[in-house]
């Protein structure tokens, strides 16, 4: 059975999106999932009303107590699991990693897994120029101006040893050949 770590940032775009693929490739497949989220993750999804539908959806879910706690580095660096999916990764934990910080559980699972040969898929919500239409909690829509320095850095994570990135939500599901 595949084992896969899946981290959530405190990003609200592509939230529902990820997290509506997450469930059903948890539905359809018999893969292992393992949330962790770090705490502004857990306050993002408390605020779009996700929360409970999270905890109802999975079963084995780590919320960010430091950077290394819960102790979730280890067992990616060495291969327990098969994959680590950050999806979707806020601008801020972008340039974290893109600049070698890694203070909180996020950017430091990406960090010490890069060391190993864990693969690692990252999905930033500022990939491309322009802006974007996204949602509030309440549903309502609206738009967002990706700024240049947002964009340079998930450029820069393309460039990083082991780290892959997706362009959106869907592509999640060709990590499982779905």
């Amino acid at each position: 059975m595949k084992r896969i770590a899946w981290g959530i940032t405190g990003s609200g775009d592509l939230i529902k999106e990820t997290f509506e693929i997450m469930v059903d490739i948890k539905k359809r497949t018999d893969i292992e999932i393992m949330v962790f989220l770090s705490k502004e993750g857990e306050t993002v999804m408390k605020w779009y009303r996700m929360w409970d539908e999270l905890k109802k959806n999975f079963k084995n879910i780590k919320t960010e107590s430091g950077p290394n706690s819960p102790f979730i580095a280890g067992p990616l660096q060495v291969g327990y699991y098969d994959l680590l999916l950050v999806a979707p990764l806020t601008a801020n934990s972008t340039a974290k990693i893109a600049y070698g910080i890694a203070d909180t559980l996020v950017t430091n699972a990406v960090a010490q897994t890069a060391k190993g040969t864990t693969p690692i898929y990252l999905l930033p919500v500022d990939q491309v120029k322009g802006t974007i239409k996204t949602y509030a909690p309440n549903g309502k829509e609206f738009e967002l101006k990706m700024r240049d320095i947002d964009i340079n850095n998930s450029e820069t994570l393309s460039k990083m040893e082991n780290i892959n990135i997706i362009g959106k939500p869907e592509d999640i599901y060709d990590l499982f050949d779905l």
